[in-house]
């Protein structure tokens, strides 16, 4: 038990990392009822992208106080330039076909990212090093580094961000109402099109912080990366309820605690020694999600968009 504080707030730091990816896939899905599994890849796409500034843009020796933002700006542009074009030349010719037909489209999407980044960036067949931020400070028993500092920041101001926007700005309004009825929003004037390309966009941008938090905090990156993480955070949106912005957000921070609490402390447990530990923490992940789903279907805050025919 001494060392409960600290696994709970590496569950904090991992789940906020899950809900910084789940939000794009939550917000797609609200706005065009499609799960776009290439977010995983739009996520990858963000690390090399951020890679790329410090490696080859920027002067040896930069202060990664300066870098740093320098990355998330690069790496921000590639992914949302990738979601945006997803979007335009893969989703949109599909959006009256039946739902099977985007759904292998995004499933080869991610696939031919993976490919890209693997056979034409330098180096990306093996774990790439990534700048980090591994400064630790100590809050009581609680050790911490600057990476965890700047993922929580970002969750927060991410979070914030969002809420303001879809709250308060026309249009955030007018995703709320596209998400709600698109044709009766298309008919009362608003761009559908545009709010779609919008959402992807946030998706995006919200992926390449999350790639940037896993960068400085894990230290590599590679081309796979995407995958695992993708449906973890699928699965954070499932949980918390898929279209939910919020429930993304909670999903994520929920599954990342118990996947972290799993993995310390199941194999303490008599008889279960041989289902603990780091390799059986997806496996306990994804059993969370089932017990949810069989007790509420609908996840933890609900569906806020009723599913559309």
């Amino acid at each position: 038990m001494n060392t409960l504080p600290q696994q709970l707030a590496n569950g904090l730091l991992l789940g906020s990392m899950y809900g910084l990816i789940a939000i794009g896939y939550t917000m797609v899905y609200g706005i065009v009822q499609l799960i776009n599994f290439a977010h995983g890849e739009i996520f990858m796409t963000g690390a090399f992208g951020a890679l790329t500034v410090y490696f080859y843009v920027l002067p040896d020796g930069t202060a990664m106080a300066i870098a740093v933002p320098l990355m998330l700006i690069g790496g921000a542009i590639v992914a949302v330039l990738i979601a945006v074009g997803a979007e335009r030349f893969a989703y949109r010719p599909l959006r009256g076909a039946p739902r099977l037909a985007p759904l292998i489209t995004a499933i080869g999407l991610s696939l031919a990212l993976q490919e890209v980044v693997r056979n034409f960036y330098p180096g990306a067949d093996r774990a790439r090093a990534f700048p980090g931020l591994d400064a630790t400070h100590d809050i009581g028993s609680i050790t911490i580094k600057d990476a965890d500092i700047f993922l929580v920041a970002a969750a927060i101001i991410c979070m914030s961000g969002l809420a303001f926007f879809v709250r308060k700005s026309r249009t955030g309004r007018a995703m709320q109402a596209t998400a709600q009825d698109p044709d009766t929003a298309q008919l009362m004037g608003i761009d559908t099109n545009r709010i779609i390309v919008i959402a992807f966009a946030i998706g995006g941008f919200f992926a390449a912080v999350a790639a940037v938090a896993y960068g400085l905090k894990y230290g590599n990156v590679d081309y796979r990366m995407g995958f695992l993480m993708g449906l973890k955070a699928f699965t954070a949106a499932v949980l918390g309820g898929i279209g939910n912005i919020y429930g993304a957000m909670l999903g994520g921070i929920v599954l990342g605690i118990a996947e972290t609490l799993a993995s310390a402390y199941i194999d303490g447990i008599p008889g279960m020694q041989q289902l603990g530990g780091q390799s059986w923490a997806n496996v306990w992940a994804f059993a969370l999600l089932i017990i949810v789903l069989l007790v509420r279907p609908q996840g933890l805050l609900g569906e806020r968009v009723a599913d559309r025919a």
